[in-house]
C-alpha cells in the first residue's frame, strides 16, 4: 500500500509505504500496554482513538505500526515471541487476554545488560547469563534490525540505565535508525548526542516520556497557571508511588538523579521565577506492591496572592501507570515516522517538547502543541 503525506513541505509529493516498523528494546509493562492497546482498539473499531494529537498522523495510524523485534535482558522474555514475551512477569497489563492476541513472527532477542538491571528488581527479572561481550551483542543487534527492515528503535528501559540507552543510542547512529528515547538518560537533550544524530541526519525524540495525564504534566500546567496568573509560588513538591517494576527499580537512589532532573526541570521551565531547589521536589517516592500499575501521585503548591496573603492546593491524581504512558509513545513513534520520511536529523524539537518531559528545547505545553502541529502539516 502506497500513500502520499498531508501537506508535506514546499510542496514536494513525498510517495511513502503505509507501514513503520519498529524495534523495542526493554519488553515490559509499558510495551505491553502499547501492544495491547493497539489490539484493543482493533477490537473495538467504533471506539474513538483516545491518543494525545489526532487518529492519523500524516496518514499513519495506529494500526500502521509492525513490531518487528524486540530486545530484553529477561531470560524469561529473551528466545520468545513477542506477543508471548509481552505477558511474562514481571510484567502486569492484562487487558487482552493473551491467547486472544495475534500471533506475530517478531522475536526477543539478547540486550547487552550493562547498567540495566538495578539491585532491588535483579531477582525479579532474572537476567540471562550471557556468553557474549556489547560488542559481539552489538554485531548481532545490527544483523536482525538488517534482517527485520526496522526504521525506528523505541527505548523503554528502566530508568538509571544510561550505559544501555548510549549502547542503543549508537547502534541508530550506526544503522541509520531514528531512536524515541522514553527514559531520562539524555540522549536528544544532551548538545554532544544531538550534534552525533544532526551529523549524521537521523531523527530522535526525548528524553523521559510524559504521561497523557500524568503526574508531570499536570504539576507543571497547575505551576504555570499560578505563575501566568500572577502568584507567587514559594514552594511545591510531587510525589508518586506505585507498585510495579519501575518503582521498584527507583527504590534504588543512585539510578534517580537524571529522573528527577527531568521532572524538576519540566516544572521549572514553566514559572517566570526559578525556585531554589531547596523549595521543590518532585520524584518517586515509594513502592507499593499491591498498587500493581496503579500510580498515585500527590502534588502541593504554596504561594502568595494579592496584598500577600497566602494560598496552596493540593491535587490527588490516580492514573494506570501504562495506559497514561502508551497513549503518548504512539504518537513519538508515528512523528519519528515522519521526520524520516521528510529526510530529518537530529531532535525532533516540536515532537519532543510536546511528549517529553525533558527536550532540548522546552516550551509551554500549548505553543509545544502548535509547534508539534504545524511539524505534521509541514509548515
Amino acid at each position: 500500500m502506497f500513500k502520499k503525506t498531508l501537506n508535506p513541505p514546499n510542496n514536494t509529493v513525498f510517495w511513502l509505504t503505509g507501514r513503520i516498523k519498529v524495534a523495542l528494546v526493554g519488553i515490559g509493562n509499558c510495551f505491553s500496554g502499547l501492544i495491547q492497546g493497539i489490539e484493543y482498539y482493533r477490537k473495538n473499531p467504533s471506539q474513538e482513538v483516545t491518543g494525545i494529537i489526532h487518529d492519523k498522523l500524516a496518514g499513519y495510524g495506529i494500526h500502521d505500526i509492525d513490531f518487528v523485534c524486540g530486545f530484553d535482558v529477561g531470560e524469561n522474555k529473551v528466545g520468545k515471541l513477542l506477543h508471548e514475551a509481552i505477558y511474562e512477569f514481571p510484567n502486569m497489563v492484562n487487558w487482552i487476554p493473551k491467547d486472544e492476541l495475534p500471533k506475530t513472527s517478531a522475536k526477543v532477542y539478547e540486550s547487552p545488560i550493562l547498567d540495566g538491571v538495578g539491585l532491588w528488581v535483579e531477582n525479579r527479572i532474572k537476567p540471562i547469563t550471557s556468553t557474549k561481550n556489547p560488542e559481539q551483542i552489538a554485531d548481532d543487534v545490527k544483523k536482525i534490525l538488517k534482517d527485520t527492515g526496522a526504521e525506528i528503535i523505541v527505548s523503554y528501559l528502566p530508568v538509571g540505565s544510561d550505559r544501555v540507552t548510549e549502547f542503543w543510542a549508537q547502534i541508530c547512529l550506526d544503522t541509520n535508525i531514528a531512536f524515541v528515547n522514553c527514559i531520562p538518560s539524555f540522549i536528544a537533550s544532551d548538545e554532544k548526542w544531538a550534534k552525533k544524530f544532526e551529523e549524521k541526519n537521523i531523527p530522535c525524540i526525548g528524553d523521559d516520556i510524559k504521561g497523557q495525564v500524568g503526574a508531570t504534566i499536570v504539576h507543571r500546567t497547575l505551576a504555570k497557571l499560578c505563575s501566568d496568573r500572577g502568584t507567587k509560588i514559594e514552594k511545591t513538591y510531587q510525589i508518586n508511588v506505585g507498585g510495579n517494576t519501575d518503582f521498584l527499580n527507583m527504590k534504588e537512589q543512585d539510578r534517580l538523579v537524571s529522573k528527577k532532573i527531568s521532572k524538576t526541570e519540566s516544572v521549572q521551565s514553566q514559572l517566570k521565577e526559578r525556585l531554589d531547589d531547596d523549595q521543590i521536589y518532585v520524584g518517586p517516592s515509594d513502592f507499593i506492591p499491591f498498587l500493581g500499575n496503579t500510580k498515585l501521585m500527590f502534588m502541593r503548591i504554596e504561594g502568595r496572592q494579592w496584598a500577600n496573603i497566602p494560598y496552596n492546593m493540593e491535587v490527588r491524581l490516580e492514573v494506570d501507570d501504562k495506559a497514561n504512558s502508551a497513549g503518548i509513545v504512539i504518537d513519538a513513534i508515528r512523528l519519528a515516522k515522519i521526520a524520516l520520511d521528510r529526510g530529518l536529523g537530529g531532535p525532533i524539537k516540536p515532537a519532543s517538547a510536546y511528549l517529553m518531559k525533558h527536550p532540548i528545547e522546552q516550551m509551554s505545553d500549548i505553543a509545544a502543541k502548535t509547534a508539534c502541529e504545524k511539524f505534521v502539516a509541514g509548515e
